[in-house]
C-alpha cells in the first residue's frame, strides 16, 4: 500500500531461474497486493540494514500472511509535502524551521526523480508550491513563507474540499490554526494525486495546538492511510502560547507509520530532519496478498514480528503503519 522504501533484490526460494528485479510496477499489477514499509532499530537506535525475508513475519487481523516481496533500500521516488504552521505561535521558531527544511531538501531531494511541495497553513492550508522536481522553485517557495500576522500574506489561495454550512463547524477565523484540516487536504489534494509509484510523506512542523479544524484528527489519520502517506511531526512552537501538544503529534505520527520529534534547540531540530532522512533511506518494503479477499473497505490491522529466534533476543524496534483500509467493490 505505501510508497516509501529502499533498494535490494528479494530472495528467491530456488537458485534457478535467475532472480528478476523486484520492480515496484510489477508489485502494482496485483490489485490485492498490500505494500508495507518498516524500519528496524536496535536498543541504541541504530538502523538494522541486514534483515532478510525469513527474519520477519506479517500478520493481518491475527492471520499470518505470505510475503511475496521483501526489499531493502528500494530507490523509489519521493513525494514530500512540507506542511508548515505559520500561526503567530511559530513567529520565533519559523526561521530555524525554514533553515532546517532547506538543509533536508539539499540532502534528500534528487531533482531527477523526487518531488516536494511547500504548504504553509494557519486557519487554511495554502499550496504555495505544488509538487515539483524543481529544487530552485522549492527553495523560493520555502524562503517566502512568513508568519500570518495579522493575516496570511502569501499568494496561493487556500486548499478547498471541506464542507461548510448549516450543520457543519464554522469556517476558520482569522488567527486560528487548522492542523487536521491541512493534513487531510494535503493527503487528498496534493499527495494523493501524485504518481502511484512513490513514497509519500508529510513533514509537519507545528506546536500541535489545533483551534479550528472542521475534521477530526482521526479523520486526518484515515486520509493519510488511504493516500498511503506517512507523517513525521516536528513539535515546535513558542512557550509564551499554549506549548506543544505532544500527545496529538505523537498519535498522528505513529498511526501513519512515522515518528514525532520535539526539538528544544536548533541543533535538535537539525537532528530531527537527519533522523527523518535516515529513516527514508533505510526502510524495508514487504508486499503480500491478504488472505481476506473481502472488498469491504474495512480497516485491517497489520503486525510485523521478528521470526528469527536469535534476532528476537535483541529486542529490535520495528516501526511501521499499523493498518490499512481494504479496497471497496472489486
Amino acid at each position: 500500500m505505501v510508497a516509501l522504501a529502499a533498494t535490494a533484490k528479494a530472495q528467491t526460494p530456488t537458485p534457478t531461474p535467475p532472480p528478476q528485479p523486484q520492480d515496484v510496477d510489477v508489485i502494482r499489477t496485483e490489485t490485492d497486493l498490500t505494500n508495507l514499509l518498516f524500519t528496524a532499530t536496535d536498543k541504541n537506535n541504530r538502523y538494522i540494514t541486514t534483515l532478510h525475508r525469513n527474519d520477519i513475519r506479517v500478520v493481518e487481523d491475527g492471520v499470518p500472511q505470505t510475503v511475496f516481496t521483501f526489499q531493502r533500500e528500494t530507490d523509489r521516488p519521493l513525494s514530500i509535502a512540507f506542511l508548515i504552521d505559520v500561526s503567530i505561535s511559530e513567529e520565533r521558531t519559523l526561521p530555524d524551521e525554514k533553515g532546517a527544511a532547506r538543509t533536508f531538501i539539499e540532502n534528500v531531494i534528487r531533482s531527477e526523480k523526487d518531488q516536494a511541495a511547500i504548504i504553509p497553513f494557519e486557519g487554511y492550508a495554502h499550496l504555495e508550491q505544488p509538487l515539483t522536481r524543481d529544487v530552485i522553485a522549492i527553495y523560493r517557495a520555502l524562503e517566502a513563507v512568513e508568519v500570518a500576522f495579522p493575516a496570511y500574506t502569501g499568494s496561493a489561495p487556500s486548499l478547498g474540499g471541506i464542507s461548510s454550512g448549516p450543520g457543519t463547524i464554522a469556517p476558520p477565523r482569522e488567527g486560528s490554526t487548522a492542523i487536521w484540516d491541512s493534513v487531510a487536504l494535503t493527503c487528498r489534494n496534493v499527495l494523493g494525486r501524485s504518481m502511484t509509484q512513490r513514497r509519500r510523506a508529510i513533514i509537519l512542523l507545528t506546536d500541535g495546538q489545533d483551534t479550528s479544524s472542521r475534521v477530526s484528527r482521526s479523520t486526518a489519520i484515515d486520509q493519510a492511510i488511504q493516500s498511503e502517506t506517512v507523517i513525521y511531526t516536528i513539535g515546535i512552537g513558542d512557550k509564551r502560547y499554549d506549548g506543544i501538544d505532544k500527545n496529538a503529534l505523537t498519535n498522528i505520527a505513529e498511526k501513519t507509520g512515522g515518528r514525532a520529534f520535539f526539538p528544544k534547540k536548533n541543533a535538535d531540530l537539525l537532528a530531527a530532519f537527519q533522523e527523518i532522512e535516515q529513516e527514508l533511506r533505510w526502510q524495508y518494503l514487504v508486499a503480500y496478498s491478504s488472505t481476506d479477499k473481502a472488498h469491504d473497505g474495512k480497516y485491517r490491522t497489520m503486525t510485523i514480528e521478528i521470526a528469527n529466534a536469535e534476532l528476537a533476543k535483541e529486542k529490535l524496534k520495528l516501526r511501521y503503519r499499523p493498518g490499512y483500509f481494504a479496497k471497496r467493490g472489486q
